[in-house]
């Protein structure tokens, strides 16, 4: 049976437990196995390295010194840090009873743990959930649809792209390509940005996700390029246009920030591209979204500069009109 996914890395267990002892006891049992630990004492700990590390499986103890066990549980579900095949599992310091495992259910937990700890029956269930997790996980990376946001995923896009391209080619129709990111610094204390990287937490690729589908048409495109890029392929949208719609899908997740109190706006960077007629343009879907690529990297290449660059650098928006 699987139990290591296909790049063939470590199955990664999150121990969320204020008892090191416990922790310990733990990782004595996986670690020989093969398995990677995540070492996490408090509730706040266990939220943020389930949205950095991603774990294959998570250990939670009943009580922690921020809150109750199964308040994780479920917070992990509904925040949507963990996916719904993360199999959880809730630590307590005596056998189990039903009303536990009912309690444990509940909360979104797969199974209890109880003490004194069974290193047989750790490893038997770790054995039985997690392949149904990673083969979920594939799934989802050979699908079509980005599981954090319900927008496309690269090979998503490409495709609908695409579909986009060969009804402007027929129809001798404008295509344009616009790419969007935050312009995040490390450490620079903008709201739903990761202060280590510069890249977008949870919070801060659900709030451009939910600006992007309200913004853009039905006919569009839209979806995540990597983890700090967003992307609409737009039909019917010349160069000129394509600047009129960066500027809009700006404009609107500037407005979901204002929506959410105490949240910082981003500060944004675009890239774009558009023709006037596809099937003269001698480009394919791929190169339009490259030139598109290429314009939000100069943009981001210079901070004091223009937010959004096109392709032709001779039509720049200046500081001033950045929103």
């Amino acid at each position: 049976m699987r139990t290591k996914a296909a790049s063939a890395r470590p199955v990664v267990v999150l121990i969320a437990s204020k008892q090191e002892w416990t922790t310990r006891s733990i990782e004595s049992i996986l670690a020989p196995r093969g398995y990677a630990i995540v070492k996490t004492y408090t509730r706040a700990q266990a939220l943020e390295r389930a949205e950095r590390d991603a774990p294959d499986a998570i250990i939670i103890d009943e009580q922690l010194p921020d809150g109750h066990g199964l308040d994780l549980g479920r917070e992990l579900r509904t925040r949507g840090l963990i996916t719904p095949s993360t199999p959880t599992f809730l630590a307590l310091s005596r056998p189990p009873t039903r009303r536990d495992r009912l309690a444990a259910l509940r909360a979104g937990c797969w199974a209890c743990i109880g003490d004194p700890l069974d290193a047989e029956e750790l490893l038997a269930v770790l054995v039985a959930f997690v392949p149904a997790k990673l083969d979920a996980d594939d799934a989802r990376t050979e699908g079509l649809v980005d599981v954090a946001t319900g927008m496309y995923n690269v090979r998503g896009l490409t495709r609908r792209a695409q579909e986009l391209a060969a009804h402007a080619t027929r129809r001798h129709a404008a295509l344009a390509c616009v790419l969007i990111a935050p312009d995040s610094t490390p450490g620079d204390g903008v709201a739903g940005v990761d202060g280590r990287d510069g890249t977008p937490n949870g919070a801060g690729v659900r709030r451009i996700a939910a600006a992007l589908k309200s913004t853009a048409r039905h006919s569009d495109a839209v979806g995540r390029l990597g983890p700090d890029a967003f992307a609409v392929v737009a039909a019917d949208t010349d160069e000129g246009q394509a600047r009129q719609l960066a500027q809009r899908l700006a404009n609107a997740i500037l407005a979901e920030d204002v929506a959410v109190e105490g949240m910082v706006p981003f500060r944004l960077r675009a890239g774009c591209h558009g023709v006037s007629d596809f099937h003269a343009a001698s480009i394919d879907t791929v190169e339009l979204m490259l030139r598109a690529t290429a314009a939000l990297q100069k943009a981001r290449a210079n901070p004091a500069g223009e937010w959004l660059r096109g392709f032709d650098d001779g039509h720049d928006v200046s500081p001033s009109e950045s929103p």
